[in-house]
């Protein structure tokens, strides 16, 4: 078991012993990520999403295999991006704005959640009788949530904050972007993964998550010193 647990710390972000969390977190976040996406969608009128199956809870239907493992790996990651034809939308820039935002919100709600329940076991109530693996696995809810929220916003294709822009850009600026958004992916990835991350993504997705963080601590030191 030494063994493996080396073999695996020494290629993985996380620890052998985190396994179960992280993929219980990750299932939650994906599959909430994606079905926001297709919820929102269905709500505009666009119904491609709900006709393949995608609008549902049934994380087997927006688990990516690779995308899964690359998280674990590298600590960067996706699921199988939700289908949206956006000509079917009455108000197609700003239906495509929120079936964007959807799925980092959902991501932030989700880590919003898991933050109050974490910071009532441990800070109001000091964690007494609440089992360790259940603050593990909050806790990990909160990180992968927040990463993925923050991860999801940047400006790069093929991500969300990418699409927002694209929405809210001029159809000249628009038709640029998709000409160039190949390159954009291409290049996307090789800062991925390669060093390139640790001076480009990660410093803006470490002060991001730091920033939020801090904004959850704030929120609920605030809301139980009230009741308290």
């Amino acid at each position: 078991m030494d063994t493996i647990s080396s073999l695996f710390e020494s290629i993985s972000v996380f620890r052998l012993e985190e396994l179960p969390f992280v993929v219980i977190a990750l299932v939650m976040a994906f599959t909430v990520h994606e079905f926001a996406h297709a919820f929102v969608a269905y709500k505009f009128g666009d119904t491609t999403a709900k006709d393949q199956g995608r609008l549902t809870l049934n994380p087997i239907q927006h688990l990516d295999p690779f995308g899964t493992l690359l998280i674990l790996f590298v600590g960067f990651g996706w699921a199988r991006p939700v289908p949206v034809m956006r000509s079917r939308f009455k108000n197609p820039r700003l239906a495509g704005v929120l079936v964007s935002v959807a799925g980092p919100l959902s991501n932030f709600l989700l880590a919003f959640i898991a933050f109050g329940i974490f910071y009532f076991f441990v800070g109001v109530t000091g964690g007494v009788g609440v089992p360790p693996f259940i603050i593990d696995l909050l806790q990990m809810i909160v990180y992968l949530n927040v990463l993925l929220f923050v991860f999801n916003l940047l400006p790069f294709p093929p991500l969300d904050g990418y699409r927002i822009i694209e929405d809210l850009s001029p159809n000249h600026v628009r038709a640029k972007l998709t000409q160039y958004e190949q390159y954009g992916v291409l290049l996307f990835l090789i800062i991925v993964i390669t060093p390139l991350d640790e001076y480009t993504i990660w410093p803006l997705l470490q002060g991001g998550m730091t920033a939020t963080n801090q904004a959850f601590s704030a929120i609920f030191t605030t809301i139980f010193s009230i009741f308290s």
